[in-house]
């Protein structure tokens, strides 16, 4: 396989990996929904006979985590060696920072539902990890993502204008409107999409100028 196949396979790999982290990202926003159906859910009571939906989310977190890692990367191979420096430092730093408390809000919310009788303390902990800090750095990252398609170009101005709209719907409104953590996932599925669709038409455009030796 040339250094060319190898270049496009890559990115698409990831931005499968993508597809994946969206996928697993909205199961779990939505069992953890399903199981506090109503109220805030830092203070709403969990239902006895859905506490499997919970324990069925953190069990998919982990695994969308890693995948999110894949999506920066598939980001990254697709917007090339010209991103900006400060841009690409608040990408990765907001993606890893993103992760980070992902995984902190599932433990947290994982030693609470271990509990006998889960404390108020570790409920609004864990809750206040994931919707105030992991959803605030969602909105960090989706502003740099978009930031940084629109100044090389790499994305089309509909798509950047969806990823402020998406960042704004974050950082401002997600805390208080049930169900608005979805928006993330289902932006990350957009954006893989479009990589998806971009390598596609790339390695179509490469190929009649590729001949592989018999």
């Amino acid at each position: 396989m040339s250094p060319t196949t190898d270049r496009l396979n890559t990115p698409r790999a990831a931005g499968m990996a993508g597809i994946a982290f969206a996928l697993l990202l909205a199961a779990a926003i939505v069992l953890m929904r399903i199981a506090v159906p109503s109220g805030e859910a830092a203070d709403a009571e969990i239902d006895p006979d859905k506490r499997w939906a919970i324990q069925v989310a953190l069990e998919i977190v982990p695994f969308a985590g890693i995948f999110f890692l894949w999506f920066m990367g598939a980001l990254r191979a697709h917007t090339g060696d010209a991103e900006d420096r400060f841009v690409a430092t608040v990408f990765l730093g907001s993606g890893f920072v993103f992760v980070a408390t992902l995984f902190a809000s599932a433990a947290a919310a994982g030693t609470v539902l271990a509990e006998g009788t889960p404390s108020d303390f570790g409920r609004h902990y864990a809750y206040t990890l994931l919707a105030t800090y992991a959803m605030r750095m969602a909105a960090v990252f989706v502003f740099a993502t978009s930031t940084i398609g629109r100044m090389l170009g790499v994305f089309p101005k509909p798509l950047a204008l969806l990823g402020t709209v998406v960042g704004l719907v974050l950082l401002v409104v997600a805390v208080g409107l049930p169900w608005a953590e979805l928006v993330f996932p289902a932006w990350a599925l957009v954006i893989s999409l479009y990589i998806l669709r971009a390598r596609r038409g790339a390695a179509r455009r490469a190929a009649p100028n590729h001949i592989d030796p018999l």
